[in-house]
């Protein structure tokens, strides 16, 4: 059984979410009623929008490295890096500069455009900002796209991330507003907009997406995907997570989710934000490949390319060759 969680939502969380809740582009109810179509007719839609604006059966690769991991303050449920949960992840010091570019040369090298670093901070202090920077301008001159989450930017931040060369920052808006407080207590909904003005402010595009499977009903998933379709703008890039449960985190044993429901929810973001890339993230270990050729038949066309993401396995490089083969995929 899901949780069904109660209050209202999708009224803007914060300038970033438009004007008032009678002029929302999307309102939670309607994007409900997209997720409750039956699943031929919501594919097809979604179909139909993703083919207006981008190549059907083009998918970008990206790789995800963890530059900084274990030890984070926070409490996210479903988080092995945070600190006080005993999970089998492993502290780990900040990266080098020469190991950050020796992996995004051989992300690169093995078809990979766009090229991830992942910190585990509540949000980075100067002299962390000061490492970033140089990784990010290192990778960037590799030719990759660049992106990074490094959790909550104080003023001024983003804007040396911006002149770096980071194309993208990632701060994820995870679950709807009134289930957000299920999942996490140590920081609030505000508190990630806030983030997301900033980087919006320096003038960098946003990752931005959540994850399902937590436990949220799907009124609660409709409302994350209303949350991000009223950003203004609404996210470049949105990647859509399935919970990878991981013992010793407060969410694992949650009752899992079916799969057709988490196409549905790719299918419904690529509909409500058409011109962004969806990008199916974490959970793709667990996915068969009919499952991933349904997620990119509704639309998704960005995927992580690797065997790890942050501290979590990921299907392997040659599984990927062979479902883009057997498909009739190619990268971007």
């Amino acid at each position: 059984m899901e949780k069904q969680s109660g209050g209202a939502v999708g009224k803007p969380a914060g300038k970033l979410a438009g004007a008032s809740a009678g002029s929302l582009r999307w309102s939670v109810s309607r994007i409900e009623g997209l997720l409750n179509l039956p699943f031929s007719d919501l594919i097809h839609h979604a179909q139909l929008v993703h083919r207006q604006h981008h190549d059907a059966n083009a998918v970008q690769l990206s790789t995800l490295i963890s530059v900084k991991t274990g030890g984070c303050p926070e409490d996210c449920g479903y988080c092995p890096q945070a600190a006080r949960y005993r999970t089998n992840v492993e502290n780990q010091d900040m990266l080098s500069l020469d190991e950050v570019v020796a992996t995004a040369a051989a992300s690169k090298a093995q078809g990979a455009s766009r090229f991830c670093m992942g910190a585990a901070w509540r949000g980075p202090k100067q002299r962390d900002i000061d490492k970033m920077v140089e990784m990010v301008s290192a990778v960037k001159a590799l030719g990759l796209e660049t992106c990074a989450t490094l959790g909550m930017l104080k003023p001024g931040q983003a804007e040396q991330l911006r002149r770096a060369g980071l194309d993208y920052y990632n701060h994820n808006l995870d679950t709807a507003p009134e289930f957000y407080g299920e999942i996490i207590t140590t920081r609030n909904y505000r508190d990630r907009l806030d983030t997301l003005e900033k980087v919006r402010g320096a003038g960098m595009q946003v990752c931005c997406g959540g994850i399902v499977g937590m436990g949220e009903s799907r009124h609660a998933r409709a409302g994350l995907i209303a949350q991000l379709a009223n950003l203004d703008p609404y996210p470049e890039s949105v990647p859509i997570n399935h919970l990878v449960q991981v013992e010793g985190t407060p969410l694992h044993g949650t009752a899992a989710l079916d799969p057709l429901e988490f196409v549905r929810t790719v299918a419904a973001a690529r509909i409500t934000m058409p011109q962004a890339m969806v990008r199916l993230s974490a959970g793709r270990q667990e996915m068969p490949d009919t499952v991933q050729a349904l997620c990119f038949l509704a639309g998704a066309n960005s995927i992580f390319y690797g065997d790890k993401l942050l501290t979590t396995d990921n299907p392997e490089t040659e599984r990927d060759k062979s479902l883009f083969d057997k498909l009739g995929l190619h990268s971007m």
